[in-house]
């Protein structure tokens, strides 16, 4: 049974559950099923994303809602803090981490050799871009006006008790 919550709150709920749910999906849609593995920089913006998701799935099952949507808002909000820094890097706008990522190797082959022929991801390459924005920016743009987004609604909905 899901708690019901009125005025704001209600869409300011589902905001934080569809933004990392639609986040994840793409990206997990990109990697898996146009080949376009990630690297490190990519994991991080992932993590945040499933900690909202956590929280947010949370909200409608547990009380206090309000609480949860701001933690998952906040986690949503991070991710594309962590967007635009992983896009700054791609564009050549700053210096990022040194740290690449290879692919996960098959199941079945041998560790060693699959390590060792391992590509390696770069950071600081934007594999895939729409209009010019690589998956980062976009991660960063709709993250972070997502996730604000959700702050003002939550925000706008006074002291109700959800």
């Amino acid at each position: 049974m899901t708690i019901p919550v009125a005025g704001s709150l209600r869409p300011a709920r589902w905001f934080v559950l569809l933004i990392p749910a639609a986040a994840l999906g793409g990206a997990y849609l990109a990697q898996y099923g146009f080949g376009l593995a990630p690297c490190e920089m990519c994991w991080w913006q992932r993590y945040p994303h499933m900690f909202a998701l956590v929280f947010a799935a949370l909200a409608f099952f547990w009380r206090p809602v309000r609480p949860l949507v701001a933690v998952a808002a906040l986690g949503i909000v991070t991710s594309g803090l962590i967007g635009g820094f992983h896009a700054g890097i791609e564009y050549g706008w700053w210096k990022g981490v040194t740290a690449c990522t290879a692919s996960p190797f098959a199941a079945g082959a041998d560790p060693l050799d699959a390590i060792m022929n391992a590509p390696v991801i770069r950071c600081d390459q934007a594999p895939w871009s729409l209009f010019g924005i690589s998956l980062a920016g976009w991660n960063f743009l709709f993250s972070t006006a997502g996730g604000l987004a959700a702050f003002v609604l939550l925000a706008r909905g006074g002291k109700a008790k959800a």
